[in-house]
């Protein structure tokens, strides 16, 4: 049985194999959850994730249950623990987003069905799918070409990071001081099998010469708290025109959305005819099918 709470549990050949399922037409990938359900918790809402996790599972034959993190009330009403042990009666998948990583990684732990991450303070492996997918479909053969993150050190970043590597692209974040990822991190990634990893104070160091950039909102969910401190920290870290012009002429622009015009990123940069924002949503629903469909394989 495989799960799926981080890009590195899967290996590089696996996540060539992701993005190869996610270009097939849903026919020929058959319908492994015929007459299965599959849990969809969320403990925080979403447009995206939801809508593509329900339609990717509908599409493989299964039945989808949404039920909201409130309803279940991880450790209040009832133990992490006992919840998966219970769901895993029902569903042939559980799916959370979560808060904390610990609470997938206890799931994972007490199911006897794979947990699929949907999200969590440390890491969106299914963005991070969609993200390479999106940037495939654009730029072609993703080795040797280079991602620059410009923002906070993130969930995104990091998942984004980490299926960037392991395709051997060039990996460059751009991050205010407070921000970045650690050295001990900028190792990892490299050892993931990246062909440079690099970061840079000036956010139009980073961009130089990529081939995408990405950008993600310098406030996430549970951070509101922080909204003044961090837009403080993040100013002239908004991808304009200017920055987008120091990218390779052919850069794409992405975002996994909700976006903030006029925070991390201008009007004219996401509207703008280097942005595949959209295509970019659009995918999470073609690489959360074939993330579910790997994971079916031989169950």
């Amino acid at each position: 049985m495989r799960s799926l709470l981080e890009v590195t549990d899967l290996s590089p050949d696996d996540v060539v194999n992701v993005l190869g399922l996610a270009e097939r037409p849903v026919s020929a990938l058959g319908r492994p959850l015929e007459g299965q359900g599959v849990a969809l918790i969320f403990e925080k809402p979403s447009t995206r994730t939801r809508h593509s996790m329900e339609i990717a599972v509908v599409q493989l034959g299964g039945h989808p249950i949404y039920t909201r993190g409130d309803e279940l009330g991880f450790d209040t009403r009832e133990s992490v623990e006992d919840i998966a042990r219970i769901m895993a009666g029902y569903h042939s998948v559980i799916a959370a987003r979560v808060f904390e990583h610990s609470v997938v990684e206890r799931l994972r732990a007490s199911s006897s069905v794979p947990i699929v991450n949907m999200l969590s303070d440390r890491a969106h492996p299914l963005q991070g799918l969609t993200d390479v997918l999106t940037m495939q479909q654009c730029l072609g053969d993703l080795a040797g070409k280079t991602v620059a993150y410009v923002g906070d050190y993130n969930n995104v970043a990091r998942s984004l990071a980490e299926a960037s590597a392991m395709l051997g692209m060039h990996v460059r974040f751009g991050c205010p001081p407070g921000f970045e990822p650690d050295g001990a991190e900028l190792e990892r990634i490299t050892m993931l099998g990246a062909a440079s990893v690099e970061l840079a104070h000036r956010p139009h160091d980073a961009v130089k010469g990529a081939h995408a950039v990405h950008t993600d909102t310098w406030v996430s969910m549970g951070q509101e708290h922080e909204k003044q401190s961090r837009r403080q920290a993040f100013e002239g870290f908004t991808v304009d025109d200017s920055m987008m012009a120091a990218a390779d002429p052919s850069a794409v622009f992405m975002h996994c959305l909700p976006a903030y015009r006029g925070v991390e990123v201008t009007a004219s940069v996401i509207d703008g005819p280097q942005s595949v924002v959209f295509q970019q949503g659009h995918n999470r629903l073609h690489a959360a099918r074939a993330a579910l469909a790997l994971l079916l394989e031989g169950t």
